[in-house]
Order: C-alpha cells, then structure tokens, then sequence
C-alpha cells in the first residue's frame, strides 16, 4: 500500500472518528427532551436515537454532502492536508466544548476548520462565499425558524386541548414523544452525518480516486451513519443536562413540539442541501417552547452563554485548524 493510499486512509478513519464524536457531542440534542421529560431512561434514549440515525442513511439524499464537499472551499485548493487540519481543528473544539457541558455545533466546527485550513494555504480566495453565505444565513435562520415553529405548535396544541383533562393530555403526549424523538433522529442523522460523508467524498475526489466526477460512494453513506449512530451510543449527558433540565422546565407536549419543530427543520434543510446546526435549531426550538409559558420561563442567561459559543465556534475552529496546517509535516 502505497504511502499516498495510507493518509488518504488515516484522515478518513479520522473524518469518522469526527462523526462518531459529532454522535455524542450533538446527538444529545435528539434526547434531550425525551429525556428530561422522563418518557425514555437516558440508555433507552440513546439507543432509540442510534436506530434512528442509522436509518436516515436510506432515505433523504446527499444535498448537503455535496455542499459541504463543493460548496465551501475551491476544489483546486483541498488537498489531504488541509483536509486533516480542518478536521483536527474541529475535534479539539467539539471536545472542549464537550468537556464543558456546552451545546455548541459540530457543524459549524467543521466547516470552520475546513474553511481555517484552506484559508491558511491559499488566503481568502480560497472560499466560496455563495456557500459559505448559505451557512451563515442559517446560523441565525435555524434557532429562529425553530422557534418560530415550537412556539406555534405549542399554541396550537393548547387550544385543541383547551378542554381536555391534563392528565390524559400528558399521557397522550408522552407516547407521541416518542414519534417525534425518532423523527429528530431521523434529521440529525441525515443532516450531520452527510457533512462527514462531504468530507471524506472530497477528500477522495481530491485524491483521484472517484474519477471526473464529484459524488458519495454508498459505503460512504453506510460508514458516516454507523459512526454517527455509534457515537449517539456512547451518550453525551453533559449536554443533555444542559439542553433538557437547565436551559427551561419540559413536559411531554413541550417536549413533543421542539423535537417536531427540529424534525421538519432538520428535513426540510437536509432535501434542500443546506447544512444547519442541529444545536442551534433544537435550542431554538426548546427557547420557543418554554416562551409560550412566560418569557421567564427560559434561563436567558444560560441561553446567552450558549449563543457566545455559537459565535465563538466558526472562528475558533478556522484558527485550531490553520494552526494545525502550519505545523503539519506536509
């Protein structure tokens, strides 16, 4: 095996160990309400959202795989370093911010660190900026959207339960969580999981070895989703603790309208090609939730501290990554 065929090999396992932390890292997001509103156990949650995850896999295209890999850096630029950089610099992000209990996004890491490297080799010519505008739009259109919609669901579902017993209500909704968890899982596993098969499909279309043409291999497809549901697997309370119990008070209809909310975000963006955070929409999704009590209802402080690290993450990422590209023995 050639030299060459080796670090191609080494940066791909490397892009799945990315996914698999993006698993427990921003997973958590699909089982924190389920969670917090104690319809599922936390190893019952995990497991019901790996399933999930994995079975994205054949279903909902691979739009925002080919943004990722076409859309953010020039192709003439990416090489297998700049590729490794990015991807370093958006793991040591994601386990910093992991270690620290706060929900930032593996996405935004990502594409950070990739956009850092290339901008490190060849300056800011290297980006796309229709693309890199498309993400950024979202930045701030996904927690928005989110609550946007959490927030009309809950009115909505008020008022067609106005008169039922909240008891039955509760019970009512405590089962339909667990349709609305697993269509979460559904659109984190097929928004996230396609960002990785971007990177790896790039990084072999770079390397020659997919030939003129730029697309996802199936076993691509296959081992993004196993990675990611893997990670989803091995957990990530921090964050659950964080996005579930602190950031405000849920209750199973609560719980049934965020993750619904983020499903039909998640979906919709996944088909048309926009990678989003799903950090920033289920966030903004249990924001809209908890207004529809009282605006007091959310911790606004937590919520502030939780946007810093969303502002942070691109930046930070890009510079972790182009320092990684320096000081890599190319």
């Amino acid at each position: 095996m050639s030299g060459s065929l080796l670090l191609v090999v080494f940066i791909i396992l490397v892009a799945l160990l990315f996914d698999y932390i993006n698993g427990f890292h921003d997973a958590a997001n699909s089982i924190a309400t389920v969670v917090s509103t104690r319809v599922l156990s936390p190893m019952q949650a995990v497991a019901w959202a790996a399933f999930f995850n994995f079975v994205a896999a054949f279903g909902f295209g691979v739009n925002v795989a080919k943004t990722v890999g076409k859309g953010v850096v020039e192709s003439a630029v990416v090489d297998h370093w700049v590729i490794l950089a990015g991807l370093t610099g958006a793991i040591v992000w994601d386990l910093i911010t992991w270690y620290y209990g706060i929900p930032t996004s593996s996405s935004h890491a990502l594409i950070g660190g990739f956009a850092g490297a290339a901008v490190v080799k060849a300056g800011f010519a290297a980006l796309i900026p229709s693309g890199l505008a498309k993400i950024m739009a979202f930045i701030i259109l996904a927690p928005l959207l989110g609550l946007a919609l959490s927030f009309t669901l809950m009115v909505a579902v008020f008022w067609i339960f106005r008169r039922a017993h909240p008891g039955r209500v509760d019970g009512l909704f405590r089962r339909l969580q667990l349709i609305s968890a697993a269509a979460y899982s559904l659109g984190h596993g097929t928004n996230d999981a396609q960002k990785t098969m971007g990177i790896i499909a790039i990084l072999l279309f770079s390397a020659g070895y997919l030939g003129s043409e730029f697309y996802v291999p199936f076993w691509v497809i296959l081992a993004a989703h196993a990675a990611i549901a893997l990670g989803t697997l091995a957990g990530g309370w921090r964050i659950v603790k964080t996005m579930g119990m602190r950031l405000t008070k849920l209750r199973p209809v609560g719980g049934f309208c965020a993750e619904t909310a983020g499903a039909l975000m998640l979906i919709g963006t996944a088909v048309g090609g926009i990678p989003v955070s799903t950090t920033h929409t289920i966030t903004g999704s249990i924001v809209g939730v908890g207004a529809t009590q009282r605006l007091s209802a959310v911790r606004w402080g937590l919520a502030g501290r939780i946007i810093w690290a969303w502002i942070l993450t691109i930046p930070l990422s890009a510079l972790l990554a182009g320092a990684t590209w320096l000081i890599l023995p190319r």
